[in-house]
């Protein structure tokens, strides 16, 4: 007998309630992870994330192997294969963090089948603060505002303490098949299109707790006077860390507070990453479906390849745009006034169907994750939780000679832009959407 610890975006050892309790099986347990990309629901990963995914299994093989336990890898429908392994290694317990999207279904249904196979189920608090249906109004549904609903989770006890890494963990005694990571061709091979990304990441979880003391040691205390400023180093960088479980938020959430610090804008960042988990805990397929119906009948531009290709490769004629632009397809990454430039300019200035942004970005992103990426996409195009006024379009211009005069950040990525003619006006296209938000508000 043994227990399993399904392994899924939380691939560390410190702060996993799930890996915590199956390593106090005297039997040892099997640690599983499986590549789901078939059940419905589950949305296939982008090829920065399956770069990121490859590394970052890489590191926690290496991890696990300290302990003397192979890391078991599965490819296909969890719904198959994690009952499947329990029955193959005969196991008396099977474990996991929760997950809050819409696999959260699978996970239940999976949950049912072992139980009624007589196998025990436990799951643990994933990767929150607060779980959703700990948070709501005083109608008792989710909120739409952002700062209410940061309110109400500071109001609420605080969470959980970070677990400490388990001191020991046995591996089973039963042997369990597992594929080679190899064979799964997460990273690109011909052509590499990743070397930028690979030299401006490490994945793992000892690499995201490293960025997370250097924030708190070195940027901290200019962050909240320079973090809208592109080319100054003073952002956590830590996203693609807590899109893949490498470290938690009650991690980051106590090691800042413990810092002594004034951390209140830098953890209100956090608030927001929960604010979007827990809308789309209450909504499913972001990515799909505008949370204000009123869009499902925008004006969107039908015609616009031409101009959705010069977005994607950084040649539109304004700097800051094409600076990002460029940024995102060299490193996998781009600083987060910038993505709020880039995002109101396609859907704005372009009038192009956010969605069409948010798949390139859920493509390019090492951080993209379900919930994050059409979150924050629909917030920029106005139909969103607590979204920006339509009106409150970026101009890139005023944008680059506010947050970037020196020309540091548009400089170093796109030093060409600004000899480019302007893919469009400013002002006309502006005109145009407000024209078109102004059409869809006359039917409804």
């Amino acid at each position: 007998m043994t227990s399993v610890v399904w392994f899924r975006d939380d691939l560390r050892l410190t702060d996993h309630a799930a890996l915590s309790a199956a390593a106090q099986d005297p039997d040892g347990c099997v640690a599983l992870y499986v590549l789901d990309e078939e059940s419905e629901g589950v949305r296939p990963l982008g090829g920065a994330a399956r770069w990121w995914l490859h590394e970052s299994l890489v590191r926690l093989a290496d991890a696990l192997a300290s302990y003397g336990v192979p890391l078991v890898l599965r490819r296909g429908n969890a719904e198959t294969i994690v009952p499947a392994v329990a029955k193959e290694a005969g196991a008396n317990g099977v474990f996991w963090n929760r997950r809050y999207g819409a696999e959260r279904h699978i996970d239940a249904r999976i949950k049912t089948a072992l139980r009624e196979s007589g196998t025990p189920v436990r799951s643990f608090p994933g990767s929150v603060l607060f779980e959703p249906w700990t948070i709501s109004t005083q109608a008792g549904g989710p909120y739409r505002v952002y700062s209410a609903f940061w309110r109400a989770c500071l109001a609420m006890p605080a969470p959980a303490a970070p677990l400490p890494q388990p001191e020991s963990i046995h591996a089973s005694r039963v042997p369990v098949h597992s594929d080679h990571l190899d064979s799964w061709a997460l990273q690109p091979s011909s052509p590499n299109w990743a070397t930028g990304i690979a030299q401006r990441w490490t994945p793992g979880e000892d690499e995201g707790v490293r960025r997370l003391v250097r924030f708190l040691d070195e940027a901290a205390t200019r962050y909240v006077d320079q973090r809208d400023r592109p080319s100054a180093d003073v952002g956590s960088e830590l996203s693609p860390y807590l899109r893949w479980g490498e470290i938690s938020p009650r991690t980051v959430w106590q090691r800042a507070l413990a810092s002594g610090m004034d951390v209140g804008k830098f953890l209100s960042e956090l608030g927001w990453r929960e604010f979007a988990r827990h809308t789309a805990y209450h909504h499913a397929a972001l990515h799909l479906h505008g949370l204000n119906q009123q869009f499902d009948q925008f004006p969107w531009n039908q015609d616009a390849s031409e101009d959705i290709a010069a977005w994607r490769s950084g040649e539109t004629g304004f700097p800051l745009v094409d600076a990002g632009m460029r940024e995102l397809w060299q490193t996998g990454f781009m600083h987060n006034r910038v993505r709020m430039v880039t995002a109101s300019f396609i859907t704005k200035n372009l009038l192009v169907d956010w969605r069409i942004g948010e798949a390139w970005f859920w493509d390019t992103l090492v951080d993209a994750d379900a919930a994050s990426n059409p979150f924050n996409w629909q917030w920029v195009a106005g139909c969103g939780a607590d979204a920006a006024p339509y009106f409150r379009i970026f101009n890139p211009v005023t944008q680059q000679e506010r947050f970037d005069p020196e020309g540091d950040y548009t400089n170093r990525w796109a030093p060409d832009s600004a000899s480019r003619s302007p893919l469009v006006d400013l002002r006309s296209s502006r005109a145009r959407a407000l024209s078109a938000y102004e059409e869809i508000k006359a039917r409804a």
